[in-house]
């Protein structure tokens, strides 16, 4: 540890949490109230009795959990632009952007991680309590939304903050498109500075007390709802 420089991360602080995990945590929060939205949608099309509405859901979530997340982040973001512009007839691809083509990937490769926690919630639901609700006369998405999700929610939360975290730890992938990151920050400070060691230790250390913290308060969290019930 003797030539470990601890400056260079004390000088470096101030930008990587003011910019680089500002981001990160912009897209964590963003990607995962997109993800649990889109997935709830899923959920409810793959519950449905409409046989095409449950085709589809299914088949995007088992396309999207197929599939290497690095990989449909670069397909959004070199490939839809030029599928715009094939739809829409313009002869120049369609601008997203990084920040824009990051926030999209995440929320859709996400909910379909979302909606298999959604589903499992629904489904943990007594179907008596859906019953009633036909009885009192409501339809299938006044069911769902009033009765059925709800206590699918807090049946979920746990799982869905652990599945969160790994939303968390997964935005550090947006290095391909050149975004600044907690991660991306830290690897521009150590490629400038030439200390590699020193940022990436730092990076990874963060990295862990953020994630350990939250899974803890997701235990305790856990521990309490069972308790309740």
């Amino acid at each position: 540890m003797g030539g470990f420089d601890f400056d260079v991360i004390e000088r470096s602080v101030g930008y990587l949490f003011r910019e680089g995990m500002t981001f990160t945590l912009t897209l964590t929060g963003m990607a995962a109230l997109g993800g649990i939205v889109f997935g709830t949608l899923l959920a409810m099309m793959r519950l449905s009795s409409f046989r095409v509405l449950a085709i589809v859901a299914t088949g995007y979530v088992n396309l999207m959990r197929s599939i290497p997340l690095l990989l449909v982040i670069f397909w959004f973001y070199f490939l839809v632009p030029y599928i715009g512009a094939w739809m829409t007839g313009s002869s120049q691809p369609i601008q997203v952007g990084a920040f824009a083509s990051s926030v999209i990937t995440f929320t859709m490769f996400e909910a379909a991680y979302y909606s298999e926690i959604m589903r499992a919630g629904i489904q943990s639901i007594p179907r008596g309590q859906v019953s009633a609700g036909y009885a009192l006369g409501l339809d299938y998405w006044q069911t769902m939304g009033r009765i059925v999700l709800p206590q699918a929610f807090r049946n979920m939360i746990p799982i869905l903050l652990t599945q969160t975290i790994i939303l968390f730890q997964d935005t550090s992938l947006v290095y391909v498109l050149s975004i600044t990151d907690f991660l991306g920050a830290a690897s521009k400070i150590a490629q400038r500075d030439g200390r590699l060691v020193e940022m990436y230790l730092f990076a990874a250390l963060v990295y862990f007390v953020i994630s350990f913290s939250l899974s803890v308060v997701v235990k305790r969290l856990q521990q309490k709802i069972a308790i309740v019930r």
